[in-house]
């Protein structure tokens, strides 16, 4: 007997139908897959075998052939268990009724029937979805991100036992249903909690309106890290599309943890030990690494000279293109990597070069070879560089309130809302996005502002990208107050943002 059960496998971050064929022939007994699986799916022989005897189905005495077709993609994940499953069962006879040409199956089995979630639920439901799918039957673990999609109903199911059940028509199992929560979890931090620094502050939320690359540089103690920390929480609220899109980086790693779609912005931090993978992505089945992880968020680096060479400069493309691309012997995977960079480092090894209070202990020989750790390539592509003072002591005994996050997020998201219409024809969403092409069309200067800027070329020695990254920033200081034009002092107040790499890496 031949049975056919639709299924899917992932390549990267997008899925593809597979059929999986079962026939059951005559002959000495013999459990065979075929159709390039990996070991995981080879293994899931032992699985499926245990999941049908423990359910007390009777396991076929027969030789049993599964085809996974298209023969030439190669297929890997322990998604393929429950389709085979019920590929023998259906053949069998046991499943009577015939499975629809528009459902498809994913789910792992264990030993005794249960069926656990699995990794990249979501973007398997959106890839057979978009291929004219009805019905996805996932595990019961997988069932709130899964049913996010509209177009596609969701059937959880728990067992082996109950999806017999519900194929056979013997029960029935509303669809679920799934209702986007725009209500956001209170942050644990607030910027109210940083004394003074209103220059650092001031530049962090134009970094956070424009999702401009910022750099902080200051000697230790100076509240580098616990700014930075704060900012998910000066950051819009992610709209339900970019939601779906960091659930589906997520879902594939593994890092779902069984739960819905991710509500806040990621915020990554990883540390300086870091390998050009982990950073990058990649693996034997390549998966995203902290630059995709932190798409549509922040990608944090701490101490960034102590990271090396070669895992910045893999930062380069991301920064550049907003997605990140692998070559692996398999093929190609590019995954997004959209994410503000901030970055905190000290000015010299002993971290106090320029401190009013302390005396910096370095050679001049240790400062270079310190600041030589981050390349001028990439420097040119940070938008925003601050130097940040030590808090003064008057700043931390000063009983005034400062201003909260939720106060600076109303002018962020404002200042958002205006990119967004302005860029609405475009297929971007914040002046760091903008083309070259479109920076004489959105970032026009007045005769004053030009000369101011051709001045700073000339004397800071400034490159074609530096120039066109200062309109970026001056486009984003006047949302910030609202003015359609861009005025002088926005433009001499982006250039100030520049200089930090001329004064430190002349």
């Amino acid at each position: 007997m031949l049975s056919k059960v639709k299924t899917c496998v992932l390549y990267g971050l997008d899925g593809y139908e597979v059929s999986v064929e079962t026939d059951l022939s005559g002959g000495l007994p013999n459990f065979s897959i075929v159709g390039l699986p990996d070991i995981s799916i080879k293994e899931s022989k032992e699985r499926v075998r245990s999941a049908i005897k423990n359910s007390n189905f009777n396991f076929p005495v027969s030789r049993i052939t599964v085809n996974l077709a298209p023969a030439n993609l190669k297929k890997e994940g322990s998604q393929v268990d429950l389709p085979i499953a019920v590929g023998i069962l259906s053949a069998s006879k046991i499943i009577k009724k015939p499975i629809n040409e528009k459902t498809f199956i994913i789910g792992e089995l264990s030993l005794d029937g249960k069926i656990t979630g699995i990794e990249g639920a979501l973007p398997m439901v959106i890839s057979m979805r978009n291929n004219n799918f009805t019905k996805a039957i996932v595990p019961r673990d997988n069932r709130e991100e899964c049913s996010a999609i509209e177009g596609i109903d969701i059937i959880p199911v728990e067992s082996l036992c109950e999806l017999v059940n519900y194929l056979n028509e013997d029960f029935f199992i509303e669809p679920y249903k799934f209702s986007y929560n725009y209500t956001q979890e209170e942050f644990s931090e607030d910027f109210s909690e940083i004394k003074g620094q209103p220059a650092m502050k001031r530049a962090v939320e134009i970094a956070a309106a424009g999702n401009h690359n910022i750099l902080l540089l200051g000697s230790p103690g100076s509240g580098k890290t616990m700014i930075a920390r704060r900012i998910p929480t000066i950051l819009p609220d992610l709209t339900f599309e970019e939601s779906l899109e960091v659930t589906k980086i997520y879902s594939i790693s593994g890092l779902l943890n069984n739960k819905g779609l991710i509500y806040r912005r990621p915020f990554r931090s990883p540390h300086h030990t870091s390998s050009r993978t982990s950073m990058a992505g990649g693996g034997t089945n390549p998966k995203p690494g902290e630059v995709s992880l932190a798409h549509n968020g922040v990608l944090f680096l701490d101490e960034i000279p102590e990271f090396p060479k070669s895992v910045l400069e893999i930062l380069r493309q991301p920064m550049e293109d907003g997605r990140i691309s692998i070559s692996r012997a398999r093929g190609s995977f590019t995954f997004p990597a959209k994410f503000m960079l901030v970055a905190a480092m000290n000015p010299c090894p002993c971290g106090y070069l320029g401190d009013p209070t302390h005396e910096c202990s370095c050679s001049q020989g240790q400062i270079d070879k310190y600041l030589s750790k981050i390349s001028g390539p990439l420097l040119n592509r940070i938008d925003i560089q601050v130097e940040v003072l030590p808090v003064k002591y008057e700043d931390l005994k000063n009983n005034k309130e400062e201003e909260s996050s939720a106060e600076i997020k109303k002018r962020i998201t404002h200042a958002r809302q205006i990119q967004e219409e302005r860029y609405k024809n475009m297929g971007i969403f914040t002046n760091s996005e903008l083309p070259t092409k479109g920076i004489a069309k959105y970032c026009r200067v007045n005769r004053e502002s030009e000369l101011l800027l051709r001045d700073a070329f000339e004397m800071l020695g400034l490159s074609a990208r530096a120039y066109n990254k200062i309109l970026k920033v001056a486009r984003t200081i006047a949302d910030l107050e609202g003015c359609e034009n861009i005025e002088t002092n926005h433009v001499a107040e982006a250039i100030q943002y520049r200089s930090l790499d001329r004064k430190y890496w002349r």
